[in-house]
């Protein structure tokens, strides 16, 4: 007889014989009849628990990770608003289920079963996840169980308030909300739930508006590994900047009373809080799982017999709200009414296609008011003398920041955040001026946690603003990757389009500079970007493209809600000759803001057939140097820019290459893993002209006289070309 079972039997034996487990008397502000709503909730939470596991095992249903024991959720709910953005642990559906009760038109049980049977008539995922989250409830789905969703439940509480100060056109959370987030106690210790406490305490020790509840909902355990007695108290009851609340979550009353001071101490404080509900875990960690297997018979069963259920029923009898019988009677009512609706559930059709899977990758459109852009003398203003410089010939990092300020200029919603972006204006000054500029609240210096940078990016892209987070270096970003992968990418994903992350993510990267840093700033790997499906990897070649693909992937986000990273090549930053010094033939003067360089539009200079070269980045730079001396040995030659990574611009890059007689990819990521085997492979199939690639070496960048020694060169390119066309002769 599996734990579900043997539950559920309990219930129904201890109410009968009103054999309950002892407690506190009811008290609080919880009304009898809010109670008893609050417990109906309960009820139907426990009911599809069991029912999931019916279904499972029927082969209708394909995962169950359930909520038994933290139906104390249900009150939670009631203590907030519906209007609360609700970042919610995956054993929340009582939550979920007593939020539904203060929006008119819900309807929880059929919306929970279609998740349950991977429908794709399911509200929030279209049968692509088992997961909570309503649009109507303000609660975007989460699909992890490791809490990577605190930073961004960070960043929409501080987007709460920089909403109060800059309104954006899509922002949809009331200016009053607080930002609710939920994770277990396990979940607490990870490194990514660890950084969003550290930055909510940061911000809040600096008095920064950060309305915003953390709750950790503690059965003390995780899987199979016990949380030490006392552990969550202990490390969170005094923590500067966190007020910490605490409560029993088996108690329907003491835990409305509680959660109601904390959000009411979060609401007129604009301070965050840490809610500390302690609960109790039934049927094991998901699925099969079987507590006994890793646990003391006698140890779970003492769990079992604390059920939240049971400590209800005795609340609601004690102070009068309903009596056991009546409890009992909701209880199997319930139960009989989620199978009638389950077997239903079951015969709606599920996703059948990759086609159906995938048409959420990419999220919907959506409409922005035009915009003339700033007046000539706003821009005369903000510009002062930079405006006279726009047509003369500048450097890479010079452009960017031009293009940065007419953006912003235009686009209030935009916000950059990053170590080093406002006060000091970057590593490489990149944001010089633009915190004097535009101020503090729209260039954001943060602490040092990308994890926190990316996170604050998501947050405020789900109240409307277009985030541009800066990472400093390529090789930062590996410590913060899920945030892209597994949060701001799969949104829309397991939304159905609902919920999306907009936002253009700067990274400055790749190699080639002399006597700096190693392989932490020099990182020629963009595989981890490439391989996250709705993602679009940009690079420029040049200051001028620069400008203009900036312009594009600001649109992208803005208009098409699609997630952006713009990889700019660090050593091509301050590049200003090409072949010799003093000819400035790398500089480029500033393009009319109206200029972009639209999405998959690849970059062709010259129309030589014998030889294309196809590259990006800094290998843009290198094959102009070497083409001069491949055209002097009679060398007709084209140099392709791919100008955007990831989705390869096949098409494009098809059309470029068409008439050439020999195809050589210069790709300064790695051999391995690197961009030269996606290119290497489409034009193997759209071609039939002889193939080459030269790449980067599998290896990290060192420092010193060597910090190019791995990746490709002038020298090598030509080296390569020339056995290209010896082969294909």
């Amino acid at each position: 007889m599996d734990r579900a079972a043997i539950v559920h039997d309990n219930f129904l034996r201890r109410v009968a014989a009103r054999d309950f487990p002892e407690g506190s008397a009811p008290t609080g502000p919880l009304s009898g009849h809010e109670a008893v709503a609050l417990y109906r909730a309960q009820c139907l939470s426990r009911a599809l628990d069991r029912q999931s596991r019916a279904m499972q095992k029927a082969g209708q249903g394909f995962y169950t990770i359930g909520s038994s024991g933290h139906e104390g959720m249900a009150a939670v709910a009631a203590a907030l608003r519906p209007t609360d953005p609700a970042f919610l642990h995956y054993r929340d559906a009582a939550f979920q289920i007593a939020r539904s009760d203060q929006v008119p038109g819900q309807s929880p049980t059929w919306d929970i079963l279609l998740s349950f049977a991977s429908s794709s008539e399911d509200p929030i995922s279209g049968g692509r996840h088992k997961v909570l989250g309503s649009k109507a409830l303000c609660i975007p789905p989460q699909t992890s169980t490791i809490a990577s969703h605190l930073p961004k439940a960070v960043g929409a509480a501080y987007a709460v308030a920089a909403a109060r100060r800059h309104r954006p056109e899509h922002a949809d959370m009331p200016e009053d909300a607080i930002v609710f987030c939920s994770f277990g106690d396990a979940s607490a210790n990870h490194s990514t739930a660890q950084g969003a406490f550290n930055t909510a305490q940061w911000t809040s020790f600096q008095s920064v508006p950060l309305p915003l509840m953390f709750c950790c909902e503690d059965n003390g355990i995780g899987i199979s590994t016990k949380t030490p007695k006392g552990w969550i108290a202990a490390t969170f009851a005094n923590r500067p900047g966190l007020k910490y609340f605490s409560c029993d979550g088996l108690d329907l009353f003491d835990t409305y009373r509680v959660a109601q001071q904390a959000a009411d101490y979060v609401r007129s404080r604009k301070k965050p809080a840490f809610l500390h509900v302690r609960t109790v875990r039934l049927y094991g960690h998901a699925g099969a799982d079987m507590p006994t297997t890793y646990m003391p018979k006698a140890e779970v069963e003492a769990e079992e017999a604390n059920d939240s259920l049971l400590h209800s029923v005795r609340l609601l009898d004690q102070c009068g709200a309903m009596s056991p019988d009546q409890a009992l009677g909701v209880y199997n009512d319930t139960c009989a009414r989620v199978a009638r609706v389950a077997e239903q559930a079951v015969t709606r059709p599920r996703l059948q296609n990759a086609k159906e899977v995938m048409a959420s990758l990419l999220p919907p459109a959506r409409p922005c008011a035009p915009t003339n852009g700033p007046t000539p003398e706003r821009r005369a203003e903000v510009f002062g003398g930079d405006l006279k410089a726009h047509s003369e010939p500048q450097i890479m990092s010079r452009l960017i920041n031009w293009a940065l300020t007419d953006l912003m200029l235009e686009h209030g919603e935009i916000v950059m955040m990053g170590e080093d972006v406002g006060r000091k204006g970057g590593v490489y000054g990149v944001t010089q001026k633009l915190q004097t500029r535009f101020g503090p609240d729209r260039m954001i210096d943060t602490l040092l946690d990308e994890q926190s940078i990316l996170g604050l990016a998501i947050g405020m892209a789900q109240n409307g603003f277009t985030p541009m987070p800066e990472i400093q270096f390529l090789a930062y970003l590996h410590n913060a990757e899920d945030q892209l992968r597994g949060e701001a990418a799969t949104l829309p994903f397991f939304s159905n389009g609902q919920y999306t992350n907009p936002m253009v993510v700067r990274i400055a990267g790749l190699g080639y500079q002399k006597g700096f840093g190693g392989h932490f700033h020099n990182d020629n790997s963009v595989a981890v970007l490439r391989d996250i499906p709705g993602l679009i990897l940009a690079c420029p070649s040049n200051g001028a493209d620069a400008a203009r693909m900036l312009r594009e992937c600001v649109r992208l986000a803005r208009e098409e809600q699609r997630l952006v990273v713009f990889l700019e090549p660090i050593a091509l930053y301050p590049m200003r000759d090409l072949h010799e010094a003093g000819d400035g033939r790398w500089m480029q003067t500033y393009p009319d803001p109206s200029e972009r360089i639209g999405f998959g539009e690849v970059g062709v200079d010259g129309d030589g057939d014998d030889l294309a070269i196809v590259t990006f980045g800094n290998g843009v730079y290198l094959s102009h140097q070497a083409r001069t001396a491949l055209q002097a040995d009679g060398i007709k030659t084209r140099i392709i820019d791919m100008r955007w990574l990831s989705p390869l611009p096949k098409a494009a890059l098809t059309r470029a290459v068409t008439g050439a007689k020999r195809i050589l990819i210069v790709d300064e990521t790695r051999h391995h893993g690197g961009v030269a085997e996606a290119l290497m492979a489409h034009f193997h199939e759209t071609t039939d002209v002889p193939l080459a690639r030269i790449t980067a070496e599998d290896s990290f960048i060192a420092t010193g006289p060597a910090y190019a020694a791995t990746m490709p060169s002038k020298d090598s390119i030509e080296a390569a070309a020339r056995s290209l066309m010896e082969a294909g002769t």
